[in-house]
């Protein structure tokens, strides 16, 4: 299992930069589901202190918080469409719909024409943008049955895991289940993408929330970036929701990759350094964690260096 080099461990994203390079220089070469084909290691873990404000937020490269954030608000809405991501500019799930749509109609359409309908044509939208039963679905709506006596079933009432959590840590800290889980093996095959960030464990010690991320499957270069934000967060508002300090973050990758196309991105990336610390501030904390807004989170002494692109393996 890959850890971080304790003696460049100062900076907490040298974590990430070690296991970049890790990757890189030593992952095995595989074919992958894409066809684009990864270097990959099979086992990975960071620690990430979120005291004081402090989030891992990558800064040897700029990292679109706003956008990361407005994902996990739209997660925690149990919407599975991209219609309101794509309302407000987050192009993050744009691809998976754009290739299933030509695919079943034949039409060569451009990704940025299907988009534009999305966000035009709210018929077209809900034909179309929807994703399946994916991440938000299944944390606040897991689907639950009940069986009839003539040996058939019924759907009953949907279960919001995240809502439990937060009344869990709140009555029975020191449980060892509280858990929010994504990987519904029953309707995997409905899913665009089946949940890649797939489980969250928290943990209570002397008035701190401890969190834990898995991850089955991660793409280091471009999704990494935005799972450790997105963890992190969802890990400070549950916190400030169950009235506890935010503590330590914890990530754990399976199989973590990049993709042989990301070669200038990663490259350019390794000969960075990082700088800084920056923290997030929560203006507000609402009633319920589904309240948040946007306008709720505030990142200051963020100062990244210049953005890095690559091409997404759909």
């Amino acid at each position: 299992m890959f850890q971080p080099d304790s003696a460049t461990a100062i900076h907490p994203e040298w974590q990430y930069l070690d296991l970049m390079r890790a990757i890189w220089t030593g992952g095995s070469e595989r074919r992958d589901r894409t066809g684009v084909g990864t270097r990959s290691i099979f086992g990975a873990t960071m620690r990430f202190d979120l005291g004081e404000g402090r989030m891992p937020l990558l800064t040897t490269k700029r990292v679109y918080w706003k956008t990361a954030t407005r994902e996990m608000l739209w997660f925690l809405t149990g919407n599975t469409n991209i219609r309101p991501l794509v309302l407000q500019g987050v192009k993050i799930w744009n691809e998976w719909p754009h290739a299933h749509y030509m695919r079943e109609t034949g039409e060569d359409i451009s990704l940025e024409d299907f988009v534009a309908r999305i966000a035009e044509d709210e018929a077209f939208a809900e034909r179309w943008g929807d994703l399946g039963p994916v991440y938000g679905k299944q944390w606040v709506d897991w689907p639950t049955y009940r069986y009839r006596k003539d040996g058939t079933y019924e759907k009953g009432p949907g279960i919001n895991q995240v809502a439990e959590v937060v009344e869990s840590l709140k009555a029975n800290p020191g449980s060892r289940r509280h858990i929010i889980e994504g990987w519904n093996v029953a309707e995997l095959d409905r899913m665009a993408l089946p949940p890649c960030h797939k489980t969250y464990q928290f943990h209570v010690a002397d008035g701190r929330l401890n969190g834990l991320l898995y991850q089955r499957s991660c793409d280091v270069a471009l999704g990494l970036p935005f799972n450790l934000w997105s963890a992190a967060l969802l890990q400070r508002m549950i916190a400030a929701q169950a009235g506890l300090e935010p503590g330590e973050f914890v990530w754990m990758g399976g199989d973590v990759h990049l993709y042989l196309n990301h070669a200038e991105l990663v490259e350019e990336q390794l000969r960075r350094e990082p700088s800084g610390d920056p923290r997030l501030v929560l203006n507000r904390v609402p009633p319920s964690i589904f309240d948040y807004r946007i306008e709720d989170f505030e990142v200051r002494d963020y100062a990244p260096q210049g953005a890095l692109r690559a091409p997404i393996a759909v």
